[in-house]
């Protein structure tokens, strides 16, 4: 009897201890569905959180940059002429330098001015303290069967993209010919006469040139209710330009460009 008591007795606990498995095995799989569930929940936001921060391309400004410079009428007499010339600004996420593009349709663009508008915006930067190696710079000639010589676009072409870059607008009525030296100066250029006339047909109400005459020029009168100004260094005319100092206070001085040619 005794012997069967006890028998009985660890047969109900056998019984009674399979029994709590089974409820923990049950209640281990509910616990890991449910910490699977909020696994995924939890990662779903982090990832959601980490497509936030990751920083994307700036998007495309776009300008029209007015370029003053001579060509040859129907007679093959030279005259001033003004040209547009469009560019497309853009912020990337590398800082792999500098890249600036001259597309070849429509129009296309010497080597002379490629060269001479590369070392004006490197130059330009520099001078307003600006970090350009996440730049991507795009010009374009929208005039179909047409090459752009010479070299007196870069100054304008350099200051419209920095203005692009630092959000500031460069007046509609003011034009600029000339180059930029290593020394921060509106570089020399001709046919500043002939220029002037075209700025003048075309209701510019300003135009900045280079302080130091080309020679060959000679004398000239300006036009009546036009404003001939004489620029000597990249600030002051930028500051014509825009109204805005070229740097700015606080303005990051590092300077890496990689010139993509």
């Amino acid at each position: 009897m005794t012997n069967r008591n006890t028998s009985s007795t660890r047969m109900c606990l056998d019984l009674d201890i399979q029994l709590r498995k089974r409820e923990t095995k049950t209640l281990f799989g509910r616990y890991t569905l449910c910490m699977l569930f909020v696994i995924l929940i939890v990662g779903s936001y982090a990832e959601q959180a980490n497509a936030q921060d990751t920083p994307q391309p700036s998007m495309a400004k776009r300008s029209i940059i007015p370029i003053l410079g001579t060509t040859y009428n129907e007679q093959w007499e030279q005259v001033g002429i003004v040209a547009d010339v469009e560019v497309e600004f853009q912020r990337r996420n590398d800082h792999n330098g500098l890249q600036i593009r001259f597309l070849t349709k429509p129009g296309r663009f010497s080597s002379l001015a490629k060269r001479s508008v590369q070392e004006a915006l490197a130059l330009v930067t520099q001078a307003a303290g600006l970090n350009a190696d996440s730049w991507t710079v795009q010009f374009r000639l929208p005039y179909a069967g047409v090459t752009l010589y010479g070299e007196s676009l870069s100054a304008m072409a350099a200051m419209s993209v920095v203005a692009l870059a630092k959000g500031e607008m460069v007046h509609s009525d003011i034009v600029m010919t000339g180059t930029v030296t290593p020394e921060g100066s509106i570089g020399t250029v001709g046919g500043i006469p002939l220029k002037i006339v075209a700025a003048h047909e075309e209701h510019f109400r300003r135009v900045l040139i280079p302080e130091e005459p080309d020679v060959a020029d000679g004398d000239w009168q300006t036009p009546f209710l036009m404003h001939i100004s004489p620029v000597k260094s990249v600030d002051v005319a930028y500051f014509a330009l825009t109204d805005h100092p070229l740097k700015t206070p606080g303005a990051d001085q590092q300077f890496a460009v990689s010139l993509a040619r």
